[in-house]
């Protein structure tokens, strides 16, 4: 292991006091802009490169679970609920995934300084999101689902489904019977 992540791992240690949990192999490379940390969960084994952005605001809880990997550039934002991350979930660099809307019905006022719509969001287990994926308020990604590079995914999504685009949508999904992956 290089000496950067050695440090990286001598920090985590220090997190374990600060987090609401912080697991055992797991890491943060810094910079780091962190809010809430009290309800930010961070299971064993995760990897969290440079440039994170963490912000938990009210009630709302962020849970990572084990063995994720997330790389440069990640901002991620939770109210009001929990806001999971499944299990072996890669998830590449610059992207945002949030489980916050803005309100943007009143034309008289700045849109953030409107009231927040909260939506239940969930990357599901072993997840691979893309450089770039801005992940919106309201979405469920099933089972190993791949986002691909730059796209924009807001709704529910099944398991074994590739989503692509802006809006995201599937254009492929694994066929058990066939064990095959079929354009839809």
């Amino acid at each position: 292991m290089d000496k950067r992540k050695i440090g990286w791992v001598l920090r985590g240690l220090r997190y374990k006091f600060s987090f609401g949990y912080f697991g055992n192999l797991s890491y943060i490379g810094k910079p780091v802009s962190l809010s809430g940390v009290k309800n930010i969960y961070i299971s064993d084994r995760v990897r969290i490169y440079p440039g994170v952005r963490m912000e938990v605001y009210n009630s709302g809880k962020i849970i990572i679970e084990e063995n994720t990997s997330i790389a440069q550039n990640f901002h991620i934002t939770a109210e009001k609920e929990k806001l999971v991350i499944g299990k072996n979930t890669t998830i590449l660099g610059n992207v945002f995934i949030t489980n916050i809307d803005h309100e943007y019905q009143d034309i008289n006022q700045h849109i953030l300084k409107q009231k927040w719509i909260t939506k239940s969001t969930r990357i599901g287990e072993g997840c691979f999101i893309g450089f770039g994926a801005a992940i919106q308020a309201g979405t469920i990604l099933g089972k190993h689902c791949i986002v691909g590079t730059n796209s924009v995914v807001r709704g529910i999504f099944p398991d074994y489904c590739v989503i692509v685009g802006a809006p995201g949508r599937i254009v492929k999904q694994y066929n058990p019977v066939s064990k095959e992956w079929e354009k839809i």
